[in-house]
């Protein structure tokens, strides 16, 4: 397995620390469960969805957590009293799953609809980040040489 060194590019990119990071804990850290399978989806311009597949969850189970540049989900189902499986294939384990969200991303809302959790994202850019023309001026005019007397 070869190792990728971002060494250069902390020497030469300002300001990009987190995103860096990003890439150097994706290549440690890989999951190891893959429990429950999820898609993301750009729906539009400016927003996005995340849809997890937790069947046998209820609305009481769920929990999203929205914090700057992370959005985590997790799920623990209560067990049913006096049930007696005699088979058990639909996982009723509790989970946790982290996503990390650019900045500006703020969800929108949440949906659990057939056995499917959407939670929708919308990138909202505050005025003050937007980008701005600047007007550009006329040139100033040159000052005026005042000539001296030579008497």
């Amino acid at each position: 397995m070869s190792v990728l060194d971002f060494a250069p590019l902390y020497r030469s990119a300002v300001g990009f620390d987190r995103v860096l990071n990003l890439l150097q804990d994706s290549l440690h850290s890989a999951p190891l469960d893959n429990y429950p399978p999820y898609n993301i989806e750009k729906t539009g311009e400016q927003t996005y969805r995340i849809t997890l597949a937790v069947a046998g969850f209820e609305l009481d189970d769920i929990t999203i957590t929205a914090q700057p540049n992370r959005l985590l989900v997790a799920g623990k189902r209560q067990p049913k009293e006096g049930t007696q499986y005699l088979h058990q294939g639909i996982a009723s384990r509790g989970f946790e799953r982290r996503f990390e969200i650019a900045e500006h991303i703020q969800v929108t809302g949440a949906t659990l609809e057939n056995g499917l959790l959407s939670i929708e994202l919308r990138r909202e850019v505050p005025e003050a980040m937007k980008p701005r023309t600047i007007q550009i001026n006329g040139s100033a005019p040159k000052p005026k040489m005042i000539e001296q007397d030579a008497a």
